[in-house]
């Protein structure tokens, strides 16, 4: 007796769909809230703090227990900071140096990335340690050396005492060079010099698009750590033409200081480093994302 034969049946269209694969979405639990929220509170802190004592006056911060609510004297201590220092000259001086700085670096260094990254000479990788080991010389062990070159250009109270010293950093082209590395695929700068483009003109068009996430980043870290920077200008520039840190740190006296007067300056200084988050943080996430889709 044999077995029947087994006639094949056609394919229907719910057999003909791509079944879906349902894999479990693991969402984070209240320990990872918590931690965020915590470090949230901890980064916010310090700035409510300054601008808490710089809405008081110095009798009110006497009192024990001090309130933990803001005042009514923000904008009378802010008027006492405008008209104690020179706020708006700090300011601009500020503003220029930052920018000058944060852009010569940003260019400067994804150049050497680049070049560290994806061309071939000869002493490529010594010189990269080398570059990479200066991040562990201390700022202050270059101070004296500095400030006699400095001197002997004549620079000193200059903003080019400041600029110049810092046109590039060691951070800058290890930080691009580790991107640029694993960011741009060789095949298209090949492609690049397979069509007649010369280097420079590789780089413009293939090099610097792919490595414009990593270069905003850079741009934005640099303009606040030249903004903030307190230790070289204090060295080399005068009263007469301060950066902001420096203005600010004459509101404090010898014997007495007001942490009024004092955190409510500070609080203007940061004012405009918030408008730079304000205004290109959605780019700069935009740009990271993009880049972490295209790598």
């Amino acid at each position: 007796m044999t077995a029947p034969a087994l006639v094949p049946t056609a394919p229907t269209p719910e057999s003909l769909r791509p079944k879906k694969v349902r894999t479990a979405v693991r969402r984070p639990g209240w320990i990872t809230y918590g931690l965020l929220a915590a470090v949230l509170v901890g980064s916010v802190f310090p700035l409510y703090w300054s601008v808490l004592v710089g809405s008081w006056d110095s009798s009110v911060l006497t009192r024990d227990p001090m309130p933990w609510f803001p005042g009514g004297n923000f904008w009378f201590n802010a008027s006492r900071v405008l008209d104690s220092i020179p706020f708006w000259k700090a300011t601009g001086n500020s503003l220029l140096v930052s920018t000058v700085t944060a852009s010569s670096t940003v260019i400067f260094s994804t150049l050497a990335g680049y070049s560290f990254a994806k061309l071939r000479f000869r002493g490529k990788g010594p010189l990269l340690i080398f570059v990479i080991a200066t991040l562990a010389v201390p700022t202050q062990l270059g101070v004296v050396p500095l400030y006699l070159v400095m001197a002997k250009l004549g620079w000193t109270g200059s903003m080019l005492a400041v600029i110049v010293p810092a046109l590039v950093t060691a951070f800058g082209v290890f930080w691009m060079t580790q991107y640029i590395g694993s960011a741009l695929p060789d095949e298209l700068i090949e492609a690049a010099r397979v069509d007649g483009a010369s280097m420079i003109r590789t780089f413009w068009h293939v090099g610097l698009p792919a490595a414009r996430p990593a270069a905003s980043m850079l741009f934005l870290f640099t303009f606040v750590q030249v903004w903030t920077n307190f230790f070289w200008p204090f060295i080399i520039l005068g009263p007469q033409n301060p950066t902001l840190p420096v203005a600010l740190q004459s509101l404090q006296a010898a014997y007495f200081v007001d942490y009024s007067l004092v955190l409510a300056g500070a609080t203007l200084a940061t004012i405009p480093l918030f408008i730079l988050f304000l205004g290109a943080g959605r780019q700069l996430v935009s740009g990271i994302m993009a880049g972490a889709v295209k790598g």
